[in-house]
């Protein structure tokens, strides 16, 4: 290996490590489809509830777009977690606009699951959990192993879950004075226009965190090492046990010969003694 192949294996084995991290985070944040999802419900209801003013109508429209993602998902087979998050989410708001009579209380629920994230975020980052990693544990198929195996792995969660608290908490900073002081289209379509940019910026600096952290431990590939090896080490010990039972009966029927020669021994000896 020369000078110059040596950076082209790092970058190399760079590079796979940020396509890992961006698959898991793909998978984990719904990617294009769990954004449009997320967005979706909320934009029709308050594009119809602008051209009509009709609680009924607009909040019918945005929990039955939200069932129809739920369907397709179910249809395709694809994972529907995002898509049912979305369902409850939803359903909250109109339960809750239609028990008050009042619009704006469709967008209140997801207002306050926001600021409570947040400080989940920072809580749990606070209290050495950070509830990033919870999430993305599972994902890269480390589970826990980055509290005591991992520590640069654990930094960058925590990082990450400080990122995401702070964005989220600037977010509800914006969205609850204009719950309180705007109507319910202008609260509507900056709630809409939110949705995705902290979302990206919070994946995004994830991203960064995790692709500078060490590689994640596979836990689930070391307990499938940890099951063979203990597998062969039985299979060892059986045939071990196999072998020492067959030359133990194998043992047991060859003294015959040394008695046979003792009696040789004792035959000439009488000889000898009768001469």
């Amino acid at each position: 290996m020369t000078s110059l192949d040596k950076p082209t294996e790092e970058t190399t084995e760079a590079d796979d490590a940020r396509a890992v991290t961006e698959a898991a985070l793909f998978e984990a944040f719904g990617g294009v489809r769990g954004m449009i999802e997320t967005v979706l419900p909320g934009l029709l209801f308050v594009t119809i509830f602008t051209l009509n003013n009709d609680l009924h109508m607009s909040a019918i429209a945005a929990l039955a777009v939200s069932v129809v993602l739920v369907v397709v998902r179910l249809v395709m087979k694809d994972t529907v977690k995002h898509a049912f998050s979305g369902v409850f989410g939803v359903a909250f708001g109109v339960v809750f606009a239609m028990m008050t009579d009042n619009a704006k209380n469709f967008y209140l629920p997801g207002m306050l699951y926001t600021l409570g994230l947040a400080l989940a975020y920072i809580v749990t980052s606070l209290a050495g959990v950070p509830l990033i990693g919870l999430i993305l544990g599972p994902v890269f198929k480390e589970n826990l192993s980055w509290r005591t195996r991992n520590p640069g792995r654990k930094k960058a969660y925590t990082k990450a879950s400080y990122a995401w608290g702070f964005i989220l908490l600037a977010k509800s900073a914006i969205l609850f004075p204009l719950y309180w002081w705007a109507d319910t289209e202008q609260l509507g379509w900056v709630l809409v226009t939110l949705k995705i940019p902290p979302f990206l910026l919070a994946v995004w600096l994830t991203w960064v965190f995790l692709a500078k952290a060490p590689a994640p431990i596979d836990v689930f590939a070391e307990m499938e090492a940890a099951e063979e090896a203990e597998k062969a080490e039985k299979a060892e010990k059986a045939e071990r046990e196999r072998r020492e039972r067959e030359q133990g009966g194998t043992g047991g029927a060859l003294p015959g010969p040394p008695e046979a020669d003792g009696e040789a021994a004792d035959l000439r000896g009488g000889r000898h003694r009768k001469a």
